[in-house]
């Protein structure tokens, strides 16, 4: 049986592939980098999530931003790949309800949670990249809402991970 993942190359060989503009690669790549520190900080602490899925689901989360409904068009280009798992993470990654508590939290919430937590190609956290998407979205009747309430469940779950972790999210993403 296959891997369920891509290896870094492959990923920047695929975006490139997809014409994906430089800035987004950059923003994937920091997507990446932050799910991956936070899985490996989960996994120190007892966590099983699977690093290189998340690794690899990060890095082209957004290969086909250019179009509309990336998600969808995102997630087409993994499964037609062979790479169900990375295709289901893509395909949800707009809309997630992440989970509620620590012990729950897979492989999609840590491209989720790095997504929200990253602006553009680096580390904000979760109040200025929300504020920069309720700003993208001002023409959208009902977003901010939507995105605000994203935004307090987000910010419940990060409150019990730095908990969790014994440490906050901005010193774990110094690391």
């Amino acid at each position: 049986m296959g891997r369920n993942y891509l290896t870094t190359e492959e990923c920047l060989d695929l975006l490139e592939q997809y014409h994906t503009p430089p800035h987004v690669i950059r923003h994937c790549q920091a997507v990446a980098q932050a799910a991956v520190l936070l899985a490996e900080a989960l996994n120190e602490k007892g966590s099983r999530l699977d690093v290189p899925l998340v690794q690899s689901a990060a890095l082209i989360h957004d290969i086909a931003r250019t179009e509309e409904h990336h998600e969808i068009k995102g997630a087409e280009i993994a499964r037609n790949l062979g790479y169900s798992q990375i295709a289901d993470i893509i395909y949800v990654h707009m809309n997630y309800d992440m989970k509620k508590e620590v012990d729950q939290l897979t492989e999609v919430d840590m491209v989720c949670f790095g997504d929200r937590v990253v602006k553009e190609d680096h580390y904000v956290g979760l109040a200025e990249r929300m504020d920069y998407v309720v700003q993208k979205a001002k023409n959208h009747p009902g977003a901010e809402e939507r995105i605000r309430s994203k935004q307090a469940e987000t910010q419940v779950l990060l409150s019990k991970i730095e908990e969790h972790l014994g440490m906050t999210i901005d010193e774990l993403m110094k690391r």
